[in-house]
This record gives structure tokens, C-alpha cells and sequence, in this order.
């Protein structure tokens, strides 16, 4: 059995003051375990909107590596919807979606929903479940949307470097970019994972990517 160290205290503290300062979360129903920077989320939350907040808010702070959600969605209202509920909501959410095309297809298995077909960017597949993620009865996402397949660039390393150098969020000192044929691989070091979120997303801005492999770590304190 691991014995926490101070950093891991000054975590767990930190994400649970976290919880319970962000308004849909019911910090009182979710336990927070941390080891080595690495904070698991336990308990059962109302609905996914829930799990999601606490997820995110668990991401956002200072030396956080990485999140493992281990929560569970059990709603406490009365008013559960079915599945053929579900899925209309869910037809009708993508099809009203500016951001996501008509090549996307939903299914469901109970209140878990899976996302299939092809787009150009990945900004439509984060549209797409964004567009279902919040809608009452859906407990999960699985996103499996992939890319349209599109020429390599020889200058698309290059290109992804300087765009995380225009990002002022962003210490592009510390992150290593590699590219071969549509496959990005991104290494070094970051402060969070918000700003290990923002590299990944410079990457796949570029019109010649199709696959992101992001290995950055986040710093502890």
C-alpha cells in the first residue's frame, strides 16, 4: 500500500476545495484519491454533465498528471428516459449541431451512446459529442469518429512548432514536435493539463493531420 506524500495531500485537498467551489458538482457524493499526481474520482454522480464538471474541474489544477474517472452516473430523479427518448434526443441533437456533418451516426446501448462515421477536422468530432454529452439520460460517450484521410506535408512539423510558439499560453521551449506522414507525436513537459490540452489542439489544427499521439507529461509542484 502507497503512502501519499505531501504533494499528493496538497492535491487531494486542492480538488476537493475544487469540487465543491463548482456549482454542478455535488462534491459531497465523489471521493478523490491521489497518487504520484494522478487523482481517481470515485462515487456516483446525478448525470454525465456531473461526472464531466468534476472530471474537468479535477483537470485544471496545478499538478494534476492525469485523472482517472471511476465514477458512476445514478440519477436521483424519478424520471428516467428510455432509450428510444434517448435517441431521439441524440438524432436531434446532432442533426441541429452547426459543427458536426451528416456523415456522423449514433448508437446506444441503454444510456451509453457511441459515435461512428467520418469528418474533415477534429473540431466536428469534439462538436459531436459535446452535442450529446449533456442531454438527461446519457451516462457515457464513446467517441469513434475518425478523420478523413488526406496527404502528408513535408513542412507539417514545422508548421504545428510555430503555432505553439504563437500561443501564449504556451512554453514552446519545452514541447518537441514529430511528424511522420499524418501522425503527430508530441513529448516534453508542461505545467497542466490545460496547457497540454492547448498543444494538443494546435496539432490537430493541421489540415495534414489525421492522428495525434500526445506524450507530454505534465510538471508536479
Amino acid at each position: 500500500m502507497s503512502i501519499a506524500t505531501d504533494s499528493d495531500l496538497q492535491i487531494q485537498a486542492a480538488v476537493q476545495a475544487e469540487l465543491e467551489w463548482t456549482p454542478d458538482v455535488d462534491a459531497a457524493g465523489i471521493g478523490v484519491a491521489v497518487e504520484d499526481g494522478a487523482v481517481t474520482l470515485t462515487g456516483e454522480v446525478d448525470n454525465y454533465a456531473e461526472r464531466l464538471a468534476a472530471k474537468h474541474a479535477a483537470l485544471r489544477l496545478r499538478g494534476v498528471r492525469a485523472v482517472v474517472d471511476a465514477m458512476s452516473v445514478h440519477p436521483r430523479s424519478a424520471a428516467i428516459a428510455t432509450e428510444t427518448d434517448i435517441a431521439k434526443e441524440v438524432e436531434r441533437a446532432l442533426r441541429t449541431a452547426v459543427n458536426v456533418p451528416a456523415t456522423v451516426q449514433a448508437t446506444l446501448d441503454g444510456h451509453h451512446v457511441t459515435l461512428t462515421g467520418e469528418v474533415q477536422w477534429d473540431f466536428q468530432r469534439v462538436a459531436a459529442k459535446r452535442a450529446v454529452q449533456y442531454l438527461r439520460g446519457v451516462y457515457s460517450v464513446n467517441n469513434m469518429i475518425t478523420l478523413t484521410a488526406r496527404p502528408s506535408a513535408e513542412d507539417a512539423e514545422e508548421r504545428i512548432k510555430k503555432a505553439i510558439t504563437r500561443n501564449a499560453q504556451l512554453d514552446a521551449t519545452s514541447i518537441e514536435v514529430s511528424a511522420k506522414g499524418n501522425t503527430v507525436t508530441l513529448t516534453g513537459s508542461v505545467a497542466s493539463w490545460a496547457e497540454r490540452r492547448q498543444a494538443e489542439r494546435a496539432a490537430w489544427a493541421s489540415p495534414h493531420v489525421t492522428d495525434v499521439v500526445n506524450r507530454i507529461q505534465v510538471r508536479p509542484f
